[in-house]
């Protein structure tokens, strides 16, 4: 299996570091996701926990518009944009798929944190800020959500 992404935009300054991608919407595609911000990381000398974390959130997000986006895996693209800061990251994904009703979605309460059917539930654990823009019944998605650092 090859796995291609598009980076479509990479750009540092002091203290900042932001990189785009675009991957298919597709399963497999997830781990080009996660080795962009593994290598993000690296580069800004983040904790191994805040890693982890960090990973399992873009995981469940990037996870919700494969699965649910898109009428057939593959068929649309999911957009993921990372800025790293020094006292925070920033993680967007956004998708053109079928929108939902963000307030419709599953609480969390628990310290057992492993990935599939609560994603959103997971992210709000994970993130010190969530935004979410989508509605049901109109093409396109966007969650964004910030881990502080400091």
């Amino acid at each position: 299996m090859q796995l291609v992404g598009e980076a479509t935009e990479a750009s540092t300054s002091p203290g900042v570091a932001s990189v785009r991608l675009r991957i298919p919407a597709k399963a497999e595609y997830i781990a080009l996701g996660r080795l962009a911000l593994t290598g993000l990381a690296q580069a800004c000398a983040l904790d191994s926990d805040a890693v982890a974390d960090l990973k399992l959130a873009l995981t469940e997000a990037v996870s919700n518009s494969v699965r649910h986006a898109y009428g057939s895996p593959g068929e649309g693209q999911v957009e993921i944009r990372y800025e790293l800061n020094r006292d925070r990251v920033t993680v967007e994904v956004v998708d053109d798929g079928t929108g939902f009703d963000p307030d419709e979605m599953p609480s969390f309460d628990g310290d057992d944190l492993t990935e599939g059917g609560l994603g959103i539930a997971i992210i709000r654990t994970i993130a010190d800020e969530i935004e979410i823009e989508s509605r049901p019944g109109v093409r396109g998605s966007r969650l964004r959500f910030v881990k502080r650092l400091a």
